[in-house]
């Protein structure tokens, strides 16, 4: 099939042709901006998920839909080692950008993009890790607001005193014009310990003034667990969603939707082949249909394509999706997830299929297939290695630091990747 004509879209945060599975949560937040748009009160959101199951496609196909509404938008990415405050007034000035041309008061946009200068170029605290070299750096770098800095307020040097009051000011000008302003924040989890406190402080005092402003948050799965330590008010303060696998119909529908808009059908053993093999995350869907267009020959696609095609998709992934990652750790941490990668195969009762794919196992008689949503014991890799679970904290903390694993419940890990033990096991020791 003619491979200019390939509509699949692999690739970090490019929107599928197709955005299959996730009309519940484009409900919930066209809910939210009614409610707020009604002056109700409403929670900020959050999204979490593991790595490749949409969270940063759907906070952009989010942030559409506060834009279609005529709210002010901006969206940041969190790094770690890296202070919120640039990103947050780089985002909100963007925002009230979009606003400005509204309002009927330019002297009150003039105003709050004051403050919003003073917030971004005010000197982090002493003592915040960074040296004399970042200062400087600091010192000469300029917002590109063409408004002197305001004095007293949101310039304090505490950042959850300086987010409060900058956020409550923005709200002020979006309810000036009748709507809201939404900050979308992408790898949520990588704030520092004050950022997320000055956030969440924020986004507390604005839930409980019903300000027209809202955060829509998206992160590891262990995100939730980063804000509780945070704040403990965190667990009712944010709405919390879930993004997971997409289910076998909306799988098949995010392949067979935009194959169709260019007469192309699928057999339904290609389906459950292709289905098997992406374990329905999103990316990898998008990543097999990929490989099994280019190298089917007519419509429509068989389950002989499929194989055909998967081992170029497995290569590539391995690469770009697996590789990338794995060669950000230290034989240290490679050794760590090995150990996890082993113990998250369980074995299947006579009678399954125990191949999980990647050659373990078998057959009718039971076998070893993958855990894919399986938590790994910390004691259990330690004793697996034969060594004291103190000793491999460095390893696993820096894992963690790294987004290769998390932590969700306490004793216990899991790999942020869908699959990742699998192509662990596929490597040389």
């Amino acid at each position: 099939m003619d491979p200019v004509r390939n509509p699949y879209a692999p690739g970090a945060g490019q929107r599928p042709p197709e955005l299959a599975g996730r009309d519940r949560e484009l409900e919930v937040f066209d809910i939210v901006l009614e409610r707020i748009a009604r002056g109700r009160p409403e929670r900020s959101l959050v999204l979490t998920g593991l790595r490749g199951v949409g969270k940063t496609v759907l906070l952009n196909t989010l942030r559409s839909q506060a834009i279609t509404r005529l709210w002010g938008t901006g969206k940041i990415e969190a790094r770690p080692d890296q202070s919120i405050r640039r990103p947050v007034a780089a985002a909100l000035h963007m925002a009230i950008r979009e606003l400005a041309p509204r309002h009927r008061a330019p002297d009150r946009i003039d105003d709050f993009l004051g403050v919003l200068k003073a917030f971004a170029l005010r000197s982090a605290p002493t003592g915040a890790g960074r040296g004399a070299g970042a200062t400087r750096l600091r010192d000469r770098w300029q917002p590109g607001i063409d408004v002197p800095a305001a004095s007293g307020r949101a310039d304090s040097g505490d950042i959850e005193i300086d987010l409060v009051e900058l956020f409550t000011d923005a709200a002020e000008v979006a309810a000036d014009v009748g709507t809201g302003v939404a900050v979308f924040l992408d790898e949520m989890q990588d704030l520092g310990p004050e950022d997320v406190s000055g956030l969440c402080a924020a986004c507390h005092e604005l839930s409980q003034l019903g300000a027209p402003l809202i955060v829509v948050g998206a992160g590891l799965p262990h995100l939730p667990a980063v804000l509780s330590a945070a704040k403990s008010y965190s667990e009712r303060l944010f709405r919390y969603q879930r993004i997971d696998r997409l289910d076998r119909i909306a799988a098949d529908q995010a392949l067979c939707a935009p194959a169709a808009r260019e007469q192309v059908e699928y057999e339904p053993k290609a389906l459950d082949l292709l289905y098997e093999k992406s374990g329905g995350y999103p990316y990898f869907v998008q990543a097999y249909g990929k490989a099994t267009w280019d190298s089917a020959p007519r419509s429509p696609v068989t389950a002989a394509d499929v194989r055909v095609a998967a081992p170029e998709a497995e290569a590539e992934l391995a690469v770009g999706f697996f590789g990338s990652r794995f060669e950000r750790a230290t034989p240290a941490e490679r050794e760590y997830m090995r150990a996890m990668a082993t113990l998250s195969l369980v074995e299947t009762p006579e009678g399954e299929d125990g191949t999980g794919g990647d050659g373990t196992g078998g057959g009718t008689g039971g076998g070893l297939r993958d855990d894919l949503d399986a938590a790994v014991s910390t004691a259990e890799i330690a004793r697996s290695l034969g060594r004291k679970p103190a000793s491999l904290s460095p390893a696993r903390d820096a894992l963690i630091k790294k987004g290769l694993i998390y932590s969700g419940e306490r004793g216990t890990v899991a790999f942020t990747v869908p699959h990742f033990g699998r192509y662990l096991r596929t490597q040389p020791a």
